[in-house]
């Protein structure tokens, strides 16, 4: 048993924050050979937030459709739902990643216009 979701959801992350090592990547690589489709593919070959978080959603219904579909009785049922509660922690990580991002970047514009009423330009 493989958490696809998160695997591929590393490979993306260390994709937009160019973080990692190659033994790292080579480990998620080798989880998701075979699974590199659909919503998983997208997640794992991502290069930026915005098609995280589009990948990711995609992934959280496919895998939501997964456990309505199971049986409470099948072995693997637990397991999945864990799956389910994994993936959408990790969702909302990475939307506290994305809202952190835009609220640095807010930061530099205040910055920069602080900065300019402080030290005005003359032309």
């Amino acid at each position: 048993m493989s958490c696809y979701e998160i695997e591929a959801l590393r490979l993306g992350l260390m994709n937009v924050l160019g973080v990692g090592d190659d033994s790292t990547r080579d480990h998620a690589e080798k989880e998701l050979e075979g699974h590199l489709e659909g919503p998983i593919k997208g997640l794992a070959e991502a290069d930026s937030l915005a098609e995280i978080e589009r990948h990711l959603d995609a992934a959280l219904v496919d895998l939501e459709e997964e456990v309505a579909a199971m049986d409470s009785d099948d072995p693997e049922f637990d397991y999945t739902r864990g799956r389910l509660l994994a993936v959408r922690d990790a969702e909302r990580a990475v939307q506290r990643l994305s809202a952190q991002g835009e609220s640095i970047v807010d930061g530099l514009g205040d910055a920069h216009d602080t900065l300019h009423e402080t030290f005005p330009v003359e032309e």
